[in-house]
């Protein structure tokens, strides 16, 4: 059996370490985030003492306007203890068919929280809130009821897609007249606050669950944070150490997230730019439209061209370059701070080749 493509060794066709798009998750630790982490104050975040845990959730928490915040290990752990806050075992969660929750979580949903999920087709950069209200299910004879609705924002699989905010507020009046929960899986939901400029407590208001995530573009190592009333927050705490998340001297890690918000959250603009650019580069081959790019992360549709994801990824591995495939025909590249102007300069001479087949 070949080895997965996203396991071998890559090359570096003759110009140092390769260009890593495959993911914002890739990116190391910078000097002053590995400074800050070793000088962290600690204690035992089980006991719920470890001051800069505790300092990380409560501005999280006032960013968005909620009233508390828990640190989690990974954005997996924090989108599971959200949804099952607010969907009892054998009930309900609707999302989209493209939707992190159930295409990249392993089942968790299920496995773990007992949870029923229903899906929408994916809509892209917007969302049908007459579909989704179509599909809520009231408590009824036997029928399984719906609990909550889920939304990812930015949108991974729709290429960094931002849902529009009245899209959103259109959701919550839908929710709120059916009597269900709405929970956002926000891991990339700096993006979406910084391309459409909509403060993070706006979208804060609409939720009654957030997670947000720190290592997806912010570049901490670690870290996730679901975002809650009190009452849930004190439950999420219990959720998580059910599912193996304690951890103890948890501070070393918060205080790379408290990094990440002081330095890294201004500068997404530069990853938006760069992906633009990358998008208008790519225009001419017919596997990207800018217009869509509205993020770090550009979508690439190989429906017309002449090899597949596999075929994409292996070609430009062996110039140093990685992406990563999401599909036979569905590629992406991911911007992040990591890559240099010479990076993006790379990336954009070795895809050009491989595309127009040089």
């Amino acid at each position: 059996m070949a080895e997965p493509i996203w396991l071998a060794e890559p090359a570096t066709g003759g110009s140092g370490r390769p260009v890593d798009l495959r993911s914002d998750t890739v990116t190391q630790p910078t000097a002053g985030m590995r400074a800050a982490m070793a000088q962290a104050q600690v204690g035992d975040d089980v006991y719920g003492e470890d001051p800069t845990v505790n300092a990380l959730q409560e501005r999280v928490a006032t960013l968005f306007g909620h009233e508390a915040a828990l640190w989690c290990p990974t954005g997996s752990m924090a989108n599971q203890i959200a949804v099952q806050l607010l969907v009892p075992p054998g009930e309900e969660l609707l999302c989209d068919a493209d939707a992190h929750l159930v295409t990249y979580e392993i089942g968790a949903a299920a496995a773990i929280g007992g949870i029923s999920t229903r899906t929408w087709p994916a809509c892209g950069a917007d969302l049908d809130v007459d579909l989704v209200a179509d599909l809520i299910r009231p408590e009824g004879y036997f029928a399984v009821p719906t609990r909550a609705v889920a939304v990812e924002q930015t949108h991974n699989r729709a290429g960094g897609a931002v849902l529009p905010l009245a899209s959103l507020q259109a959701l919550r009046g839908v929710v709120d007249a059916a009597g269900v929960a709405l929970h956002c899986d926000g891991a990339r939901l700096w993006h979406a606050a910084s391309a459409d400029q909509v403060p993070l407590d706006e979208y804060g208001r609409l939720f009654d669950t957030l997670s947000v995530c720190l290592s997806k573009g912010l570049g901490a190592p670690a870290g996730s944070l679901v975002v809650g009333r009190a009452e849930q927050i004190a439950q999420a705490r219990w959720i998580r150490k059910r599912m193996g998340g304690g951890m103890r001297q948890a501070g070393i890690l918060a205080a790379a997230g408290h990094y990440a918000l002081d330095h890294h959250l201004a500068r997404l603009t530069v990853d938006h730019e760069r992906a633009q650019r990358l998008a208008t580069a790519l225009e001419p081959f017919g596997v990207v439209d800018p217009a869509q790019v509205r993020t770090n992360i550009v979508a690439l549709n190989l429906a017309k061209a002449p090899f597949d994801g596999a075929g994409l990824a292996t070609a430009a591995r062996g110039s140093g370059v990685l992406v990563s495939v999401l599909g036979p025909r569905l590629a992406r590249l991911v911007l992040h701070y990591d890559l240099t102007d010479a990076d993006l300069d790379r990336a954009v001479e070795v895809l050009t080749s491989v595309f127009a087949g040089d």
